[in-house]
């Protein structure tokens, strides 16, 4: 229930000033759990082992989240529809309340009551954390806003007092009955609701209602007692889980009647049908609105990059090493065999080329399987979806079990029962009820392992350690809490708003050439404007790094053949008040490459996407410095006025930079940078197989079509990945679209078909 605030801002003022107290934070409290085993000692005496739960008052933990006015932003209090278009015909599901769970369990709360969704994550269902789903998910992803906090380390005790065969069923009701004291507060919050002052210093009577629990497929089936080898949110044989079947969900009433008949000494049928483990008493059991069965989130890391694509790799070994460079691009160099531990980062990397390297190289059977799941990765991951997206997502899911038995024919796999492959039959009910799968990634707990677990763990003696890591951690959060109370006095949050530094530069691990031989790219930028009001920026280096070229230098180490004539037709075009004709006696400033800043596409990411369109001739090996091979990128061109929309294919052909340049004084004042390009033919209708748009070199009696246009008319870039050769685009007239490179590609080339079609 609202109810009047005290002032605009004070309560938000004492909130930070309690919080600027050190020592003031939610405190934590130790219990002992006494385990009772089966076996015995020479007394005949059930042997026994105390463990320790240490936990905080998750109404406390949630009060401090909802209440923090660094929040406000970021903050939301009751559900949301939000639709493409006027008409809402088009819906759009993003964030936690733009999704149906949020909508349908607040008509069942008292009217005027606010919903807090709990979000509990863990890691190895040792230390717990929570968040909550009225913190947009941009913010509860950073962990530094500490939007995510831990509210308890679980027992792992060593239950030596069971005998061997007991001790799994044991863990499973040691962490039951632990989760149960852990999250009893939340009964009553749920059910009766709990006052507190929020982020914009309104009270409001909330009730916390378990929402969603983020975490891996065995720690699942741990919270939702069922065995690994069943599917933690259905009922699906343990046979049919490779068939694409939707099957009925698990009824969390019927699975408690189940439970408590097992417990009275009944055997009912279902209890084996239902592959359930003996744990009468489930922590969820009382939780007031809570399906525990639907709680849990789409897995992108562990379901698809390191679950579904995974198996059969090595035979591409070869072709990952002979992969072309592209900027950002992680390049196996020593093949994917070499690759010693297997993150969901090498997945990634290795599916943005996957169809590529396949494409010509199996039959096409299997490339539609492939294309298939592909699509149904890089659907999954969006961050906004609409009902076209969901829909493309499952059938995507639909033609890979229609194709899927290529493979067994092939003798590439011996069957489809895998389980986390029965799982991506649930993204679709998942997204709609919670919102997109980006908001719960189990990377963000694995990374608060290490600040909540690792980094509490080292500043202890070793001994007696979980009381030293509960002190450390009241200790940093109260030095976290004075910080951001002296920014927000001062009126600069700490973590409010769009602070966060984003570095535009190659990634680590990536083998593509930064411009560090130029000087810094600070200048010589041209911006322009798209009809949606979408700035993009064209960067050069401040000074050119191969100043004063001859034109015959430009022909011969750029392969820039009709450099003259296609300069001179710009001039006539664009610059026609000049009198000088371009001759071989002019000298150009040549940059290396121009850096390409767009505002991020919202379907796939949030920072700003940046592109590096390098156009550099070969370097000959010197004394001791290596050679270096050319690298004259593709890149997507406008052909047509300006004002055509940025995150499509509408309005722009694939062409290759091959000089990068500025008019000399002589030609008069001409400020924006141009670029000597060779065209290719207009996208050709997708392959029936890969879906690939294939393009050709554009030719005109037997040579290059060519063109000089401004820099500042280059969109972005794509590349072939089929190609095996160092200068890959000499090697071959036909290429496809690579739509896998990046989100932004596939959002242009793949999810923007979804719009026109």
């Amino acid at each position: 229930m609202e109810l009047c605030g005290r002032g605009k801002d004070m309560e938000g003022h004492r909130f930070m000033e309690r919080g600027a107290a050190v020592g003031m934070v939610c405190g934590w409290s130790c219990r002992k759990v006494t385990v009772w085993g089966n076996l015995e000692d020479d007394d005949r005496v059930p042997l026994q082992e105390n463990v320790e739960l240490w936990s905080r008052d998750p109404v406390e933990c949630v009060k401090e989240l909802i209440g923090n006015p660094l929040f406000k932003a970021d903050m939301a209090y009751s559900p949301a529809r939000a639709y493409v278009d006027c008409a809402g015909q088009h819906r759009v599901i993003d964030k936690m309340w733009m999704a149906d769970w949020w909508g349908e369990t607040q008509k069942a709360l008292p009217k005027g009551a606010t919903m807090v969704p709990i979000i509990l994550l863990d890691k190895s269902a040792w230390p717990v954390y929570m968040s909550i789903g009225n913190i947009a998910k941009a913010k509860r992803r950073q962990a530094s806003a500490q939007a995510t906090i831990i509210i308890g380390y679980l027992p792992a005790g060593k239950l030596d007092c069971f005998i061997p065969n007991a001790h799994s069923l044991a863990r499973y009701r040691l962490f039951h009955h632990c989760m149960a004291l852990l999250l009893h507060p939340l009964i009553a919050a749920g059910q009766d609701g709990a006052e507190m002052v929020c982020a914009d210093s309104q009270i409001r009577c909330v009730h916390l209602i378990l929402a969603a629990y983020v975490t891996d497929f065995p720690e699942q089936c741990l919270v939702s007692c069922c065995k690994k080898n069943c599917c933690p949110k259905c009922l699906v044989a343990g046979n049919e889980r490779g068939d694409g079947l939707n099957s009925v969900m698990h009824d969390p009433e019927l699975t408690k009647e189940i439970l408590e008949r097992c417990k009275n000494g009944q055997h009912p049928p279902e209890f084996e049908e239902n592959g359930l483990r003996a744990i009468y008493k489930p922590f969820w059991a009382d939780m007031p609105h809570c399906n525990i069965f639907l709680t849990f989130t789409p897995n992108l890391l562990h379901q698809l990059h390191k679950g579904v694509f995974k198996d059969h790799l090595e035979e591409m070994d070869a072709c990952f090493k002979a992969m072309p460079d592209y900027p950002g691009l992680c390049h196996f160099k020593k093949g994917i065999l070499a690759v010693k531990q297997w993150m969901g980062s090498e997945h990634k990397e290795m599916q943005r080329v996957f169809i590529g390297l396949l494409t010509g190289a199996v039959p096409s059977c299997v490339l539609v399987v492939v294309r298939s799941i592909l699509d149904f990765f890089y659907y999954a991951q969006l961050q906004i979806h609409t009902m076209d997206t969901l829909e493309a997502l499952q059938t995507a899911l639909a033609v890979f079990h229609t194709n899927k038995d290529v493979l067994k024919e092939l003798a590439i796999r011996e069957h489809f029962n895998i389980p986390k492959l029965h799982q991506l039959t649930h993204y679709v009910d998942s997204i709609t009820l919670l919102g997109a799968a980006d908001g719960f990634n189990t990377k963000l707990p694995e990374r608060l392992h290490i600040d909540f677990a690792k980094n509490a763990y080292h500043p202890s003696n070793k001994w007696d350690y979980k009381e030293q890591m509960a002190l450390w951690l009241q200790q940093q959060e109260a030095v976290f809490l004075r910080g951001a109370y002296l920014h927000w006095e001062s009126q600069q949050p700490l973590f409010a708003g769009g602070t966060e530094h984003h570095s535009f530069g190659p990634d680590s691990d990536s083998d593509s050439e930064s411009e560090d031989t130029d000087s810094p790219i600070t200048t010589l930028s041209s911006q322009f404007a798209t009809a949606e009001g979408v700035v993009v920026t064209h960067i050069l280096a401040k000074v050119p790094a191969h100043p004063h070229q001859m034109v015959a230098k430009i022909v011969t180490a750029h392969g820039a053949i009709n450099f003259l004539t296609a300069l001179q037709t710009f001039l006539h075009k664009n610059h026609p008040h000049t009198t000088i004709v371009p001759s071989l006696h002019n000298h150009f400033d040549v940059y290396r490459q121009v850096v390409i800043i767009a505002p991020p596409d919202q379907r796939v990411s949030d920072v700003p996407k940046q592109w590096h369109i390098r156009a550099t001739p070969e370097v000959v090996a010197s004394g001791r410095k290596p050679s270096c091979p050319a690298w004259f990128d593709m890149a997507m061109i406008s052909d047509r006025p300006r004002s055509s929309r940025l995150w499509t294919l509408d309005g722009v052909r694939v062409a290759q930079v091959r000089t990068i340049f500025s008019l000399p004084h002589q030609f008069g004042t001409y400020s924006r940078a141009l670029t000597y390009i060779e065209w290719f033919t207009p996208f050709r209708p997708p392959d029936p197989s890969s879906q690939m748009r294939q393009v050709s070199c554009s030719m005109h009696q037997l040579r290059h079509n060519a063109a000089v246009i401004h820099v500042d008319e280059i969109m972005g870039q794509s590349v072939d990945v089929r190609l095996r050769s160092g200068n890959a685009y000499e090697a071959a007239s036909d290429f496809y679209l690579n739509e896998f490179i990046n989100g932004e590609m596939f959002g242009v080339s793949v999810i923007s078909s979804l719009d026109t079609g």
